[in-house]
């Protein structure tokens, strides 16, 4: 048999890791959180892995799905250690993986996005969320693709919390459906035709 060199090798690792591609849903662990407007990062992952016959495990700071689709590998991953420390999940997992910070895909809930929008950018601030505030603070840099899934910001005065970890009302079920349905695509098209055509896809949808 004959025995790889150290450039081949180097090389294989290359091609290996040019294919796969990290997709970080935040949200918070246990039931009480489940399916509330904070998870929807959990949420769309987990659609994307089932959609693909793939199945969570419980491993180091997340549970983790690997899914394989037209050539590439998508190492999914949904933090277990609360939204306030995702950057350390995410950090893991992509040294772990070996992938590319601009391999990555975050999806996350979005107070200043209405419902009825999708916003996906190469970079921009943590805007106050507790997620992308440790990533960034982990990473060191803000400039990381992020799907930003519009939650609106229909609360009373005060009532922000209660708002955020509340659930969908049955009136907005139709329309969550259809931005989980798009996050899919936009998590495939993000790993074939790249992050800036599919911005241009993504971000003048209106689901209204």
């Amino acid at each position: 048999m004959k025995i790889k060199s150290s450039t081949e090798k180097t090389l294989v690792y290359f091609c290996l890791s040019m294919n796969k591609f990290l997709i970080v849903g935040l949200g918070n662990i246990g039931d009480e959180y489940k399916h509330t407007r904070h998870n929807i990062g959990f949420d769309v992952v987990s659609a994307f892995v089932l959609k693909h016959g793939a199945f969570f495990k419980l491993d180091r700071l997340a549970e983790v799905a690997e899914v394989k689709w037209k050539g590439r590998v998508f190492i999914c991953i949904k933090p277990t250690t609360y939204m306030n420390l995702s950057g350390k999940a995410m950090k893991y997992w992509m040294d772990k993986e070996g992938v590319d910070i601009s391999r990555t895909l975050t999806i996350v809930d979005d107070l200043a996005l209405p419902l009825s929008k999708l916003r996906l950018r190469g970079s921009g601030s943590d805007a106050g969320h507790n997620g992308l505030k440790d990533i960034q603070l982990t990473l060191g840099t803000d400039h990381y693709p992020k799907l930003r899934f519009g939650i609106g910001n229909q609360f009373p005065k005060g009532r922000q919390v209660e708002f955020v970890l509340g659930k969908w009302l049955p009136d907005e079920q139709k329309i969550i459906q259809s931005k989980i349905e798009k996050s899919i695509e936009i998590i495939e098209s993000f790993a074939t035709i790249g992050l800036e055509k599919t911005m241009s896809q993504v971000n003048n949808l209106n689901f209204l």
